[in-house]
């Protein structure tokens, strides 16, 4: 299992849900990949993801609207809305 820094984000536009397309980062190496792929990583246990809020690692979780039953991401500590992952920059395209 690796473990990969998220540092930025692509969003799917300017609409209400602010689904992230998708997340990409700098560590183990330059990377990038869609939030589908991420969260699938992140359920079969074969990455971990994660990136710094206030200074300390956080791990990104897979969670589950409550309504849509839509999954999406969020940190460890993030009670929905907002999360900490929207607060990242966007990635270059």
């Amino acid at each position: 299992m690796s473990d990969y820094r998220v540092t930025c984000i692509r969003r799917d536009g300017p609409d209400r849900d602010w689904r992230i397309d998708s997340l990409g980062g700098d560590i183990p190496h330059a990377w990038r990949d869609t939030i589908d792929n991420v969260i699938d990583a992140i359920e079969a246990y074969r990455h971990r993801f994660y990136t710094s809020v206030a200074g300390r690692t956080v791990w990104l979780v897979v969670r589950k609207h409550p309504i849509s039953q839509r999954k999406y991401l969020a940190t460890e500590a993030d009670r929905f809305p907002p999360n900490n992952l929207l607060s990242l920059p966007e990635c270059p395209r």
